[in-house]
This record gives C-alpha cells, structure tokens and sequence, in this order.
C-alpha cells in the first residue's frame, strides 16, 4: 500500500518542479494531490500501527474439573396429598345443636366435633330401658314357678266359654223351633246361628290354651322368657347407639381443613360436616416415565422441592409403585412418603420429586455452566484455560446431571480449568484473564449502584 501512495506522489511532485509560468492551474492540482497523498499515507501508517496494539483480555470465571460421587436422579412434576383423610357426616339425620371446631383446628381420634338434637332418640332409648325391665321380671316370675296360676286362670277360661256356647245353642235350638211355626223372620235364626258359631270358637280355643299349658314344661317357658329378654337388651343397645350418634367424633388425628355446616344446619348421612386431614405425614404423587419405571423400587430414597416453599428440600421414600401404566400418557404413577411433623407441606401443594435410581461414584464433574450442549443431544463444547491463561475450546460429551454438575464421559480430565463465565463469543486461543473476586467495599459499591440503576429504571 505504501509503494502504491509513493508512486502516486511522484507524479504531483514533478509536476510541481515545473516553471508556474508555463502551466499554473495544473501546478494548484499536483499541490492539492501532494496534500491528500501525504494525508492518507499517515492515515494509514496510523492503521498499522493500532493493527500492532495487543487484544484487550478477556475476563472469566474459572472452575477446576474434579472428580465426585453423583446420583442418576428421575425429576418429575408431583402434587401432594394427606396420609390419610375423612369427610366427617352425621350417621342420624338431625339439626346440629353444637359445633366445637372450625377450619384450621388441630383435633385428636375421639374428640366430639358437633353435637346433635337428640331428644327424640333419648326418648326411645329409655321406652327400651322399659322394655328391658318388664322382660327380666316375666323371667324372674317364671323361674320362680308361677306356670300354676297360669293353669288356673285358663280354666276359668274355658269354664266360662262352655257356659256361653251352651246358652247360645239353647237360644239357637229355640229360634229354630219358632222359625218352622213362622212366628220369628228366618233372619232371627241366623243371628243365633252366628253367635252360636263364635261361642264354639271361643270354647275351641280356651280348650286347646288349656291343653297348652297343661302340655308345657317349665324349662321351656323359661328359655321362652331369656329370649324376650335379649330381644329387650338388643333393642336397648341399639337405642343407646342411636344417641351414641348423635356425638359426632373425630375418625384420625389431624387438622380440619374444611367447614361446609354450622349450628342449626340439618345433618344427614350423605353430607359431610368437616373434612379432616392428617398432614403428619405427605403422600406425593407423581408420574414417572414408562421407559425408566423399571429403574424404581419400594423404600427408594426421593427428593421433594416444593414450590411454594422455594430452596428447601424434604427427604422420603417410595411407598407405592403402580403396577399399570396410563396408556395415555405412558406413564407409571409412583407414590413417595414424606414426613411432614412441623406441617409445612400443605396438601395439594405442587412441585418437584427427584428420585435416585443409581449412584456413579468418582464420576468427572463439571459444573453445569462450562458445557454448551447442542440441542436435543449429549454432546458440546467448553473452554480450558492452560498455565498461560489461554482459552482452549475443546468438544465434549456429558451423562447425567446431578445438582448443577455435569458428568463429563469424554473430552475434560480432573485437575483441568474450565471457564463457567465469560465464554460467551469466546473465540479459540484467546488470551483470557481470571477473574478476582471483588472486596467487600467493591461488592458494597456495586450494590449501591444497581439499588440506584433500579430506582432510576422504575422512574
């Protein structure tokens, strides 16, 4: 370029040397060519040297590959669930008189949670109280041998129908005289006949309860009367429990999560008063993937990453593996036990369950931001830094993924740098420089900066 701006020049110098007198129009052109000449050739001595200054360095954040035990975990979304629930209903229908808890109290197995109008069951309760008392007496009579004067007394029965039926078929015998003369209308003979047919009936029957008795031992009479008497004391107990029922108790320890009746609301068998729940422990339930349900097994160590609760963890255990998959989603529902003692896991609580299925011990790790992975494969790229500080792009190919770090199958060996921040547009063997952690002061200053950019982007 130089050589081209020297032969340039030559021109408008010897035309400079030129007498003015012969030409002095072209003699002002050749000084005017002479200026922009000499300008451009500084101009681009100018160039080459800034073309010679050094690369600015780049600033990065390095870790070292090292070497760390990691867990194939299956991550999959999960929403929780109580170890166990009630929807707690009257078994009688009737108004509540009393209700003694409300949504949010803490309740124990046993505790009564509504009362009740029970005057109605209070009332048959205490007619099968009577009941009760009359059959024990029949029995104590009985065992006590009073089967003689029951003897008697059909006796006496039966004396008094022979009497009767004889006085209806001598009146009958008469009429039926008096009908043949035609002093009576027929329909005055069958009267007599009717009352004559009753009086033979009644005569029958206190006949046969006198063979009755006469026939009967006492021992059966007495099992007679102790079957009365359990018919009572089972009609008793069952009014008891109808009053039971009218105290309606807590099934499980737990906490009542729902209210849908108030004092003076009918209570019904088919309407739930409260909903009681037991959060001491959480049951979370998610679905896992088909092709690695086979990898899952009962009392499997589980991770449980809440979203409502973000940065904490709750360790469980599978409790239950389904033994169908949803052909829909093929899928494999898996159920995992959470202990939950300071009730900080609501039920129906979304998140994420991470369950272990195999332990790699001594695998290369790196942390999750040194690898650029191509999409949808296992294979990337990252940059190590020598002893000179030069940046290195090297291809690598990555397994699992266990809390930010990477397994590293090929291309990375321990004790190596790699850059986690800064690669970005990063091109191969550049000259880089590590980054130092800022003072105390500095970090307090660059808090105070951004505070002060927010504030100004928010006006």
């Amino acid at each position: 370029m130089k050589l081209l701006l020297l032969s340039s020049l030559r021109r408008p110098l010897e035309a400079a040397k030129r007498p003015p007198a012969l030409d002095s129009a072209s003699g002002r052109r050749g000084l005017c060519t002479l200026a922009a000449g000499l300008a451009l050739l500084c101009s681009a001595c100018g160039s080459s040297e800034e073309e010679k200054k050094p690369a600015p360095l780049v600033e990065v954040q390095m870790a070292e590959v090292k070497t760390a035990d990691l867990s194939e975990r299956i991550q999959v979304p999960g929403t929780l669930y109580p170890l166990s629930q009630a929807g707690v209903a009257a078994k009688i229908s009737a108004p509540i008189r009393e209700l003694r808890v409300t949504k949010g109290s803490v309740v124990s197995k046993g505790q009564i949670i509504a009362v009740l109008s029970n005057a109605d069951v209070e009332g048959a309760r205490a007619e099968a109280q009577s009941s009760l008392q009359e059959a024990e007496a029949s029995l104590a009579r009985l065992e006590a041998g009073a089967l003689p004067g029951d003897i008697e007394r059909a006796r006496t029965q039966l004396n008094i129908a022979k009497s009767a039926l004889d006085t209806a078929q001598e009146i009958y015998n008469r009429r039926r005289v008096l009908v043949e003369q035609g002093a009576i209308p027929a329909r005055e003979l069958l009267v007599s006949q009717n009352e004559l047919a009753t009086a033979q009936n009644n005569f029958a029957l206190a006949q046969t309860n006198l063979k009755l008795l006469q026939s009967q031992t006492r021992e059966r009479d007495i099992e007679i009367a102790r079957s009365k008497v359990e018919q009572a004391r089972a009609r008793l107990v069952q009014a008891q429990a109808q009053v039971a029922f009218t105290e309606i108790r807590s099934p499980l320890n737990g906490v009542v999560t729902d209210q849908f009746m108030y004092p003076g609301d009918m209570a019904k068998p088919d309407a739930p008063i409260v909903t009681v729940m037991d959060l001491s422990k959480m049951i979370v339930r998610a679905q896992a993937p088909e092709a690695r349900a086979a990898l899952l097994a009962r009392g499997q160590p589980a991770e449980w990453f809440p979203q409502d609760l973000p940065g904490k963890k709750f360790a469980g255990r599978i409790s239950v593996i389904s033994a169908a998959v949803d052909r829909a989603a093929r899928t494999v529902e898996v159920w995992v036990e959470i202990p939950n003692p300071g009730r900080e896991l609501r039920a129906g609580g979304y998140g994420t369950l991470a369950i272990a299925v195999r332990r790699i011990p001594g695998a290369v790790v790196v942390p999750r931001a040194a690898v650029l992975l191509e999409e949808g494969t296992d294979e990337g790229t990252a940059f190590t830094v020598d002893e000179k500080n030069i940046a290195h792009l090297k291809k690598v190919k990555v397994g699992i993924e266990d809390e930010g770090m990477f397994q590293v199958l090929e291309g990375l060996k321990p004790g190596e740098k790699v850059v986690t921040e800064g690669s970005y547009g990063l091109p191969d063997n550049a000259q880089v420089k590590p980054k130092s952690a800022a003072s105390p002061a500095e970090a307090g200053t660059d808090k105070e900066d951004s505070k002060a950019e927010k504030s100004e982007g928010k006006k």
